[in-house]
């Protein structure tokens, strides 16, 4: 089982220090057991950046839709597992409040990091917090997932304006911390999203240095 002991030397070993910007993808099975599970892991990341941010992806893009277009940021659930869920149920966590691809941020910069998302009119937009982790120098991680994963990838289809990947604009409402709603113009990604084929960039990625792999 690992203990935070282990998450902390896999953090130092990999060159990740007390002060970055680390957002984490996580199939939490395939670590196989973690002292104190879920909330074990988050306590072990947040206690390592202690002066960073630690991110963690809640999306609800499969259950804010045109037909169910409301995301109440107090209720709505994150559709992609154990971990975000936890997160989401967290008081040292703040959770973005965009509508379907939301992050809970922990950190002493957590609300601004994720402040305005309620304005976000796509996925990854320009300007706001997926976009920001290029801003950031931030560093991902992939845990027992793979780079079709890796929702980042999204924000740099969105920053070079790539054809084909938003829908047209649907309307859907945003409930807030003190249940204001706000009403948002919003293109969620096309049916074709590209990220059953983002492993295609695996090898420039490990070529040039931006990926590496161990075991946790």
């Amino acid at each position: 089982m690992l203990t935070q002991t282990d998450i902390h030397r896999f953090l130092s070993d990999n060159g990740i220090k007390p002060t970055d910007t680390v957002l984490v993808h996580t199939s939490f099975r395939s670590l196989g057991g973690v002292e104190g599970g879920c909330d074990g892991f988050i306590d072990a990341m947040c206690e390592y950046l202690s002066e960073g941010l630690f991110l963690v992806p809640a999306h609800t893009w499969a259950n804010v839709t045109e037909h169910a277009p409301v995301f109440d940021v107090r209720r709505t659930p994150a559709c992609i597992g154990a971990l975000p869920n936890t997160a989401i149920k967290r008081a040292d966590g703040v959770r973005s409040l965009h509508p379907t691809h939301s992050l809970v941020a922990f950190g002493t910069r957590a609300g601004e990091f994720v402040r305005g998302e309620e304005r976000a009119a796509s996925p990854c937009p320009v300007g706001f917090a997926w976009s920001r982790l290029y801003d950031e120098g931030a560093k991902i991680l992939l845990i027992g997932v793979g780079l079709n994963r890796n929702t980042y990838i999204h924000a740099i289809d969105e920053r070079i304006g790539l054809e084909g990947r938003l829908a047209e604009p649907v309307t859907l409402y945003v409930d807030d911390y003190d249940g204001v709603r706000h009403t948002l113009s919003f293109s969620k990604h096309s049916e074709d999203t590209g990220s059953e084929n983002f492993g295609v960039f695996e090898h420039d990625h490990v070529e040039s240095g931006a990926m590496h792999y161990d075991t946790l």
